[in-house]
């Protein structure tokens, strides 16, 4: 187990927006949570690496350890924290700068100069999202002018450049038409062999085929969370079922 919760509670303000959720996410694993719009799958997600704090008015109470740290503690380092358990969002956010310095730019920023190491990582980490064979000879090309398919495997080669342990996806096909879906979810399974990955997804379908644990949020509660096979075929509980099934949200 890398990352578990216990009891945990998060209010936007006066709104409670995660109610009591207990969670154990185990490593290499690609872990789905799913359920309607608006009932906290995003916020859970963003509590991982405490990018919840951004937002004015935020307040937590519960655990949440990762890897036998308490994340919410107030002394916890936040930049060690995100480059530990790095996220990518629902649509593609490349820099306005190249490719190469798009991969390389968390290792700047964490003080990295050595041009060999720079060099080293780009291309791991473009090798690693399967990106290196086609931008090799592109590298100096702004990275806006890629696809958007491309653009998502640069921003995941940009978090593994800093060799994080948890990759945290928020709807990370939302903006890819089915073909390029098709090789994100491809390259997930490739990953999870030496990432941990919780995703958020709207796509059942996708959640089905790529998760190995699935979790049902309905306003804020985690209704149920259990193998993806256990769930889609003997969910434990009939608001599961219900939305499964297309009866609900």
């Amino acid at each position: 187990m890398i990352i578990k919760t216990n009891k945990l509670n998060l209010w936007y303000g006066a709104f409670q927006a995660l109610i009591d959720v207990d969670l154990a996410i185990e490593r290499n694993r690609i872990t789905a949570l799913i359920g309607p719009s608006g009932c906290g799958k995003s916020t859970l997600l963003r509590v991982f690496n405490r990018m919840n704090d951004l937002i004015e008015g935020v307040r937590m109470s519960g655990s949440v350890n990762f890897e036998g740290k308490e994340i919410l503690d107030h002394e916890i380092d936040l930049i060690t924290l995100r480059k530990r358990i790095g996220m990518v969002f629902q649509r593609p956010n490349p820099f306005p700068l190249s490719v190469f310095e798009n991969v390389v730019y968390g290792l700047r920023v964490h003080g990295e100069k050595n041009k060999q190491v720079l060099a080293e990582a780009a291309e791991k980490s473009l090798s690693a999202v399967l990106l290196f064979d086609e931008l090799k000879d592109k590298l100096s090309m702004n990275a806006l002018g890629l696809s958007l398919e491309q653009q998502q495997r640069l921003c995941i080669a940009r978090l593994l450049s800093v060799t994080p342990e948890v990759l945290l996806m928020d709807e990370p096909c939302s903006a890819l038409d089915p073909f390029a879906t098709m090789k994100i979810e491809e390259l997930m399974i490739e990953l999870k062999k030496q990432y941990t990955i919780v995703i958020v997804t709207h796509n059942m379908q996708q959640a089905a085929r790529i998760s190995d644990d699935c979790g049902y949020l309905l306003l804020g509660e985690l209704v149920e969370f259990a193998d993806t096979k256990k769930i889609f075929t003997t969910p434990a509980d009939k608001r599961t079922e219900d939305y499964i099934t297309g009866r609900f949200g």
